[in-house]
Formats: C-alpha cells, structure tokens, sequence
C-alpha cells in the first residue's frame, strides 16, 4: 500500500506540474504577455495621438471660426442675388481657404503673445502657458495651415474666371492681415489691431467670396460687409477693454487703452447698434426681409447694460454669439430678397 500511495502522489506532482497547478508559468504565459504590451503600447500610442489632435483644435480656437465664415455666406449669397446660382465647390474651397488663413492667423497670435510675456495663468489661451504644445509645434501647423490656403487658393484660379492678380492680391491681403496682427510689425501691439479685424473679417473677406463667384471685383461687397464688419469688431472691442489692465502691464496700446473706459462703452455701443440701424433702413426702403437681423436685438440690450456696468468677463464670448445669429439672419435676409429689389452699386 505505501508503495502504491508514493505511486500516485509522484503521478499526481506530474499532473500538477503539467497543468499549472503548483504556480509554474505555461508555456504559453510570456508570448501572452508580450501580446498584451504590445496591445497597451498601441493603445496608449493611440491616445497619445487623440490627446495631439485635442490640442491642435484648441489652439485653433475653433469658436472664433464664425468671424470668417459668415463673410464667405455673405459674399456667396450675393453672388447669387447677381449671378442666380452659386459654384458649390467654388463655395468649398474658399470657405477653407478663409478658414485655415484664419487658424494659422489664430496661431501666430498664440506663438507672439507668449513670446512676449503676454499670456499668464488667466489668459484665455493658454495653449503654450500651460504646455499644451510646445512653440516649435504652434510654429510648424501654422506653416502646414498657410501652405493649405495657397493650395486652396491655387485652385480656385483653375475653379473661377476671376483673374489672378485680383485673386492673389486679395488672399494675400487677407493672408498677410492674419500673420501681420500679431506677427512682425504686430499691429495688434499698436493700436490698429480693430483696423484690420474691420478690414479683414468684413470686406476684405465679403470681397474674396463674391469675386471668385463671379469672377470679377466690385465695390457692393464693400458696402455689404459694413453691418457684419462693425459687429465683428465689437468682439475684439469688448475683449481689448476687458484686458486693458493686462495690455498696458504688458506694454501693449489698444484703442480702449487710449480713449478709456467711458469712450470705450461709446464705441462698444455705436459698433452694437448702428448696424442694427442700417438693417432698419434696407428693410423699410427696399425690401421686408433685411428685417431678419433685427431678431437679434433682443440679444443686445443686456450686452449694453453689462458693458455700462464695467462687468466684462464673459461680453466678448456673448458677443460672438450674437455675431453668429446676426450673420446668419442677414445671409437669409440677402438670399430671401426679391430680384432686384436690393440696391445695387
């Protein structure tokens, strides 16, 4: 029996070795393992990516795109009250165009104002302030984003009938605009940072949209572009009166740095309200539907009041909102209109 007993019980240790039983590794446990790391590496390879991508769309600052986009619905939607149908990938590739020149714009802002002190703890963009990118980043997407708009604008030469002298001296007015803000001479430092917001992101942008429409430049861009132009200039407005006591810290002169708070609050409303006039005057001499933006008077009163009693925090980004609802509302007004019932210069 004890013979027997030993049998099994060196029997019984074989199995258990053979099965894992004891605690020993099979044979398979290490190419298991290997394929688990090298499954978390993908995986953290890929979130890693996911994690870079988030950062390049914030540092876009992707809200602010409404500013350029409407001018391109503007313009477009004149050309069709002109011509009575619009390129649709015309359309497309000037919308991306305006928008990447924009973004790039947007990234040579964020590279020159952390450059020179300027972004802290509490500023808005915070992309190279907290090292969400690091300045070589911002630097190379804002070269790829500009490349992209005269790649952009390489096509809409072959798309449109518009000559290329006309095409590349508006996108590269607009183009020079978005870099010069901030970057070179910084025009933003100086005082003429709401010069070329006005010019930019209103006429210069309305202009672009129509001309590769319908292939020439003419001046009714101009005029149109005038209510959504003020408006847009009321962000930067706002925000510039916001920062005053920041700007001047950091040895920047703005216009609401030189005219003070109370004509600051002057200008804030006549660039709120006075478009809100002109829609009144096309709506009552020439056609009903410019009265759509008027929908969106509601929205500005509180700003006014909020502006007089000097609590600026969130003003810029309401004023957006309105900014996006106005445009929309003109564009419809544009597109609505009877034939000929706009006047036309």
């Amino acid at each position: 029996m004890a013979a027997g007993q030993k049998k099994t019980s060196a029997k019984t240790h074989v199995l258990a070795g053979s099965n894992g039983l004891n605690g020993a590794k099979s044979p398979g446990t290490p190419v298991e393992g290997n394929r688990n790391t090298k499954i978390s590496r993908v995986a953290k390879m890929a979130l890693d990516m996911q994690d870079k991508c988030a950062a390049y769309v914030l540092a876009l600052r992707p809200w602010s795109f409404s500013a350029s986009l409407t001018p391109v619905a503007l313009g477009s939607a004149l050309a069709y009250k002109l011509e009575g149908s619009v390129d649709l990938v015309v359309l497309l590739v000037c919308a991306v165009a305006v928008l990447v020149v924009h973004g790039a714009g947007n990234l040579v802002n964020t590279y020159y104002d952390f450059s020179k002190g300027i972004d802290h703890k509490k500023s808005d963009d915070r992309t190279l302030v907290d090292r969400i990118l690091e300045p070589q980043d911002v630097v190379m997407f804002g070269a790829v984003l500009y490349s992209v708009g005269c790649l952009c604008a390489t096509l809409l030469y072959f798309l449109s009938t518009l000559r290329l002298e006309h095409l590349a001296l508006i996108y590269f007015g607009g183009l020079s605009s978005s870099f010069l803000y901030t970057g070179g001479i910084g025009l933003k430092y100086v005082a003429l940072g709401d010069v070329v917001i006005l010019i930019t992101f209103g006429p210069l942008a309305v202009m672009f949209a129509h001309a590769v429409q319908v292939g020439y430049l003419s001046v009714l861009p101009l005029v149109y572009a005038v209510p959504l132009a003020l408006n847009t200039e009321a962000i930067l407005h706002s925000n510039n009166t916001r920062d005053m006591d920041s700007d001047r810290q950091a040895g920047i002169v703005t216009l609401a740095i030189l005219v003070g708070p109370a004509l600051s609050y002057v200008i804030y409303n006549l660039l709120l309200f006075v478009p809100y006039v002109l829609f009144c005057i096309l709506a009552t001499r020439y056609t009903i539907s410019m009265a759509l933006p008027l929908l969106t008077l509601p929205m500005a009163f509180p700003l006014e009041r909020q502006f007089r009693s000097q609590h600026y925090s969130k003003i810029p980004q309401k004023t957006a909102k309105l900014n996006v609802l106005l445009g929309l509302f003109y564009v419809f007004g544009i597109i609505l209109a009877p034939q000929g019932s706009l006047p036309l210069l």
